[in-house]
């Protein structure tokens, strides 16, 4: 065993060891609002898709507008914006727990609050055209909410590429 000063080689590499750890921990702890958001995030989530298989609290859903959009002719490199208005129709919230576009060319924004009974909300998604070949496309959003019959509804909608 190596000495030094009364202390062995191996209590030494302990030591540097614990204040390593001691080191990342430390550094872990800063006011890291991404970390923190994204587990509230992760739990608003989970409470979202707990209330979709929560049959006592299924609600009912009404498409104000049709569930299928044509937004015509977008030129290549636009950003085209679509819309879906709902109700609820029921006599629970209505938790819309996920949308999720059929492609990486839309990203969709949904409600993040339960809609109350009688209360209406949109679902927005927005189609960027960069990248997309000339022609008609046909794209899909998938909803899940907390209602009867279905938990899954399909937005659909519809653009010309133009050059």
């Amino acid at each position: 065993m190596l000495h030094l000063r009364g202390v062995t080689y191996y209590s030494m590499k302990y030591f540097f060891l614990l204040l390593s750890t001691a080191y990342v921990f430390a550094s872990c702890g800063g006011s890291d609002t991404t970390g923190s958001q994204s587990k509230e995030d992760s739990i608003k989530h989970a409470q979202r898709m707990n209330a979709v298989d929560d049959t006592a609290n299924f609600t009912s859903i009404q498409w104000i507008d049709s569930t299928f959009q044509d937004l015509g002719k977008v030129k290549k490199g636009q950003v085209a914006e679509v819309s879906w208005r709902l109700k609820n129709a029921g006599t629970k919230p209505l938790v819309i727990a996920q949308v999720t576009p059929g492609c990486g060319c839309t990203v969709a924004d949904k409600p993040e609050e339960p809609i109350m009974p009688g209360g209406e909300s949109i679902i927005r998604a927005k189609f960027n055209s960069s990248g997309q070949s000339a022609g008609e496309h046909r794209k899909y959003l998938s909803v899940v909410a907390n209602t009867k019959n279905t938990t899954n509804y399909q937005l659909e909608f519809r653009v010309d590429v133009t050059d």
